[in-house]
């Protein structure tokens, strides 16, 4: 991995994010009254403290509308670029990542938007592709998911040109199975003219070899962290036999309370009041 990013290359053996505070919720699918409100407001505060704590990343979710039922969460969200270029602005160390759909992104606009945003940030942009989502919003657009593993096909496509235009390469055509571009170029590149990291949260086996391939940091767990030892393990050996470093994150809801039982009763209450609509 490259070393501009070092806090979250080495850095912290244990490294800690946020997920999803540009949407209403967050991740909280419950009717609680303090649920996350996903002002700008709140986003810079938030973004500063961890800044300042020194947590290593802020990761977006890319959402377009809400799940529904009586909170809708994520009903309310900032799109992720933009949501990033503000942040990265408002912060001096951490690493904020946008959020991109690759059907729903061009990848010469999306190199040049995450180009710009790598470049407020000095260097501190991360970018979490994902290859497919949820129908519904896909619908919004007029756009058709293709099937499972062709996405990744897409994915690898896309993930292909942009790095091309960010190589910095004179103008160029590409003939492709989902792209065909004519004179592509797209100065500036990345801060420094290196590649912001890139992560991917596939969890088939068609991501999971995504992310094998190309991904810096794989967003990946399951049930138990007992369970996710053996599959984790896999995930480095399979990529430092391609001669590539991959690091493994997963997904942790944290309660803090004084006390083991009342952050029980706390996690009990939020069982209580979920929002089984959305």
């Amino acid at each position: 991995m490259r070393q501009r990013q070092a806090g979250i290359v080495t850095g912290n053996v244990l490294k800690l994010g946020l997920f999803g505070a540009n949407c209403s919720s967050g991740r909280t699918y419950a009717t609680l009254a303090e649920r996350w409100e996903a002002s700008w407001e709140n986003n810079v505060r938030l973004a500063q403290l961890a800044d300042e704590i020194g947590l290593e990343c802020m990761v977006p979710i890319a959402r377009w509308k809400g799940y529904g039922g009586e909170s809708n969460p994520n009903g309310s969200s900032f799109e992720s670029i933009a949501w990033a270029c503000g942040l990265l602005a408002a912060t001096r160390c951490i690493i904020v990542f946008c959020t991109v759909h690759v059907p729903l992104h061009h990848p010469v606009a999306a190199a040049k938007q995450m180009a710009t945003a790598d470049h407020i940030g000095q260097g501190r942009l991360g970018v979490n592709i994902v290859c497919g989502w949820n129908e519904d919003e896909f619908q919004m657009f007029g756009v058709s998911q293709h099937e499972h593993d062709d996405r990744y096909a897409q994915g690898e496509e896309w993930w292909s040109i942009v790095k091309r235009i960010w190589a910095g390469e004179d103008p160029f055509d590409h003939d492709g199975m989902y792209y065909q571009l004519r004179g592509v170029e797209g100065l500036p590149r990345p801060y420094g003219a290196e590649d912001p990291l890139m992560m991917n949260a596939g969890s088939s086996p068609a991501g999971r070899r995504f992310a094998i391939r190309h991904s810096d940091m794989h967003f990946d767990g399951v049930d138990t962290p007992e369970a996710s030892i053996d599959r984790i393990a896999e995930t480095k050996r399979l990529a430092r036999e391609r001669g590539r470093d991959i690091q493994v994150w997963t997904p942790v809801g944290i309660v803090c309370r004084p006390t083991q039982k009342e952050a029980d009763d706390y996690v009990q209450y939020v069982v209580d009041h979920a929002d089984w609509g959305a």
